[in-house]
C-alpha cells in the first residue's frame, strides 16, 4: 500500500509539472558575443537539471574510482583477518580434542595469516609443549611476548603452567610473581601456585594459598583440610626438638584447623615427646568435652602423665558416661601408673584389653608385671602383643585416601 501510494504521487507530480510547463510561454535570451541564443525557458530547466544530475552522477565515479584501491586493501585485510580467526578456532578446537600436530598446524597458518592478537602463539605453544618439543615451545613463547600489551597475562599463566608440568618449579614461581606485579586479581593463579608450593615444599605458603583458595570457594573444606593437615605437621615435624617453638606455633593455628580430629591424634605423640603434653591435654579436653572420640581418649594417657593425679580426676569423670571406653579404660591404666597406683592400673588395663584388645595396652600390662615382679605374666603379655603385631602386619594395608579416612 505505501507503494502504491509513492507511485500515485509521483505521477500526480508528473501531471501537474506538464501542465505548468504547457501555460509557462517564458524564454530565455543567452549572449556570448557575436553568439546570441533564445531559448525555451522550459527547455532551459530541464537542461540545469540534467547538467546537474550529469555532474553528481560523473563527481561519484571518479570518488569511486579513486577510493577503490583502498577499498581493495581493506577487503584483503578483513579476508586475512576472517582467515585468521577461521584458523584460530580450528587450532583451540584441535587442542582441545587432543590432537596437538594439527593444533599447532593450525596456529601456525592463523600467525601466517596475520593474527593481531598474539593467541595464535600462544595456542601453538602449547601444542608444541604437549608434543614435548621443547625448541619449538620456546619459539612460540617468544612470538606471543611480542604481543604483551594484550597478553601478558595470559603468556605468563601458559608459561607458569608448563613449567609446572615440566617440573621447573623456580621457573614457575617467577612467572606467578611476576602475574603478580601486571594483575590485580591473583586468584587465578592460587591453584597453580599451592602446585608450585608444594612441591618446592614451602608448606608455610601451602597453608596461606589453601586459605585463600577456601575463601574464594575454590576448594572446599573436605578438599582443603588435608592439605592444611599435611603442610601443619611438617612444619611442626621441621620443629621437633624445639619444644617451645612448638608451642608457639600450634597456638597460631586457627581454632577451626586445631579442631582436625586426625591432626590432633599425629601433634599429639610429637608435643608429649618435646615436653609440651600439658599444651595438648588442654586441646584433647575441649575435644573430647564436645565430641567423643575413642582414640583421642586413647592418646589422653599419653600427654596427662606430667600431671597424672588432675589427668587421672579427669578422666574418671568421663568414665561414668563412656564406662566400656577401651581408649578411655587404657588412658587411666597408664595415669594409674603414672601416679604409682598399682591395682588400679592393672583394673583399668585388664578392662581395656577385654574390651578391645590392643598392643599398647598388652605392653603396658607387660611392664606393669615387670613392676610388680611378676615375669611370667609379663612374658604372657609380651606375647599377646607379639601375636597382635603380626595379625595386623597380615592385614593388606588401604589405599592412602582409604587410610587416611579409617
Amino acid at each position: 500500500m505505501r507503494g502504491l501510494l509513492w507511485l500515485i504521487a509521483l505521477f500526480a507530480l508528473a501531471v501537474g509539472v506538464a501542465m505548468l510547463a504547457t501555460v509557462n510561454d517564458g524564454y530565455a535570451l543567452l549572449v556570448l558575443p557575436p553568439y546570441r541564443a533564445q531559448v525555451s525557458l522550459n527547455f532551459l530547466v530541464l537542461s540545469i537539471l540534467g547538467t546537474v544530475l550529469l555532474v553528481y552522477f560523473l563527481i561519484g565515479v571518479v570518488s569511486r574510482a579513486v577510493r577503490l584501491p583502498a577499498k581493495v586493501v581493506a577487503y584483503r585485510d578483513r579476508r586475512r583477518r576472517e582467515r585468521a580467526a577461521d584458523s584460530l578456532r580450528d587450532a583451540v578446537r584441535l587442542q582441545l580434542e587432543g590432537r596437538y600436530s594439527q593444533a599447532l598446524k593450525m596456529a601456525k597458518k592463523s600467525w601466517g595469516a596475520g593474527d593481531q592478537s598474539g593467541v595464535s602463539a600462544l595456542v601453538a605453544a602449547r601444542a608444541a609443549h604437549a608434543l614435548r618439543d621443547e625448541t619449538r615451545y620456546r619459539e612460540w613463547i617468544g612470538h606471543a611476548a611480542e604481543h604483551d600489551d594484550k597478553i601478558q597475562t595470559a603468556r605468563l599463566m601458559t608459561e607458569a603452567e608448563m613449567a609446572v608440568d615440566g617440573r621447573r618449579f623456580d621457573e614457575a614461581a617467577e612467572r606467578i610473581e611476576a602475574m603478580k606485579e601486571h594483575d590485580s586479581r591473583p586468584v587465578a593463579t592460587l591453584q597453580l601456585a599451592l602446585k608450585v608450593a608444594q612441591a618446592k615444599q614451602d608448606w608455610k605458603a601451602v597453608v596461606k594459598i589453601v586459605r585463600q583458595l577456601r575463601k574464594h570457594h575454590l576448594l572446599s573444606d573436605e578438599q582443603a583440610a588435608p592439605m592444611v593437615r599435611r603442610a601443619h605437621l611438617a612444619t611442626m615435624k621441621a620443629l621437633d626438638g624445639q619444644g617451645d617453638a612448638l608451642v608457639e606455633y600450634w597456638n597460631a593455628i586457627p581454632a577451626d584447623e586445631q579442631k582436625d580430629r586426625i591432626l590432633i591424634e599425629k601433634v599429639v605423640p610429637l608435643m608429649v615427646s618435646n615436653g609440651q603434653g600439658a599444651t595438648v591435654r588442654r586441646v584433647l579436653e575441649k575435644q573430647l568435652d564436645v565430641e567423643w572420640e575413642t582414640e583421642l581418649a586413647r592418646l589422653y594417657g599419653q600427654c596427662g602423665e606430667e600431671d597424672p593425679v588432675a589427668s587421672l580426676a579427669r578422666a574418671e569423670k568421663w568414665l561414668q558416661a563412656h564406662p566400656k571406653d577401651a581408649g578411655l579404660l587404657y588412658s587411666l591404666g597408664r595415669l594409674c601408673m603414672a601416679a604409682e597406683l598399682w591395682g588400679k592400673a592393672e583394673s583399668y588395663l585388664h578392662a581395656s584389653v577385654t574390651a578391645t584388645p590392643a598392643i599398647e595396652a598388652h605392653l603396658s600390662l607387660a611392664q606393669l608385671s615387670e613392676k610388680l615382679e611378676r615375669p611370667q605374666e609379663a612374658q604372657n603379655h609380651y606375647r599377646r602383643a607379639a601375636q597382635l603385631t603380626h595379625a595386623t602386619a597380615s592385614v593388606p594395608a588401604l589405599p592412602p585416601a582409604e587410610n587416611e579416612a579409617a
